[in-house]
């Protein structure tokens, strides 16, 4: 049997996924990236799931890239042709990203220690980024003669703009969970000791609201990047029909004109 490289547990309809392989702070294999995809992929058709959390096992989020990986480590003979990184991006990490940032429900990445190099992009990628007051987020890629990817080049500007995207990439140094919250990298820093509890709450906060909409709410910002004004307002006007149409809508509305909890459904 092939090493359980992802951890899963059901806490109501929160989904947890732990990066598993500690002893290596979590570095990323083709087999462990394999499991994390099937792994959303699993809480993306679970109806009962309304939200998914990340964490990492031990004292890190992920290292990134595990380099040993034999579909990565360097030849040492003389002579042997380098690996294709391309294809471990084409194969492993592109459709990971592109999961990560469709999930049909809210995804909150819990921070404990380093995210580094892909392990930072998995983690940016998330929609709400909690980290622990000990995390640290390194782009790690100059220093191994790569550039950002899994989506940290797209990532990277838009949550820090240019300037500060091109001094983490090009410098590579170890950026602090406080100086992360405060460039708007990630949502907020929280007591190591208090992590898992805050995310864990925050995920069934998520859970608990309107599913649809809070994906919907995504999408439309992330559109939104590509779009002047007028064209983002009148996308708006398209989703917000198309929203109030929908059952939580109408039970959200209702349940505030009564005064009472709403019990929201859609997904």
């Amino acid at each position: 049997m092939s090493e359980q490289t992802i951890l899963i547990e059901q806490h109501g309809a929160v989904r947890l996924l732990r990066l598993n392989r500690p002893e290596a702070l979590n570095a990323f294999t083709t087999g462990m990236l394999g499991q994390l995809r099937q792994a959303l992929e699993a809480a993306a058709t679970d109806v009962d799931t309304r939200c998914v959390l990340i964490t990492g096992a031990g004292r890190a989020f992920s290292a990134g890239q595990d380099l040993a990986d034999p579909h990565v480590a360097p030849s040492r003979e003389a002579g042997a042709p380098p690996k294709d990184i391309g294809h471990l991006l084409d194969h492993f990490y592109i459709p990971l990203a592109l999961r990560l940032r469709s999930m049909p429900v809210p995804v909150v990445a819990a921070v404990n220690g380093v995210a580094a190099g892909a392990g930072a992009s998995v983690a940016l990628g998330c929609d709400l980024v909690l980290a622990g007051e000990s995390a640290s987020f390194i782009q790690a890629f100059s220093k191994i003669g790569l550039i950002p990817d899994c989506g940290g080049t797209w990532l990277l500007p838009r949550l820090v703009g240019r300037a500060k995207a091109l001094e983490l990439a090009l410098l590579g140094d170890k950026l602090k969970a406080a100086d992360a919250e405060r460039l708007g990298l990630i949502s907020r820093v929280l007591p190591d000791a208090e992590l898992m509890e805050a995310a864990l709450a925050t995920a069934q906060k998520l859970a608990a609201m309107p599913t649809r909409a809070l994906v919907e709410t995504r999408i439309a910002m992330d559109e939104a990047l590509k779009f002047d004004f007028e064209t983002a307002l009148k996308r708006e006007a398209v989703l917000q029909s198309q929203m109030g149409f929908a059952y939580d809508y109408l039970e959200g509305a209702v349940a505030f004109l009564d005064k009472r909890k709403p019990q929201f459904r859609d997904r």
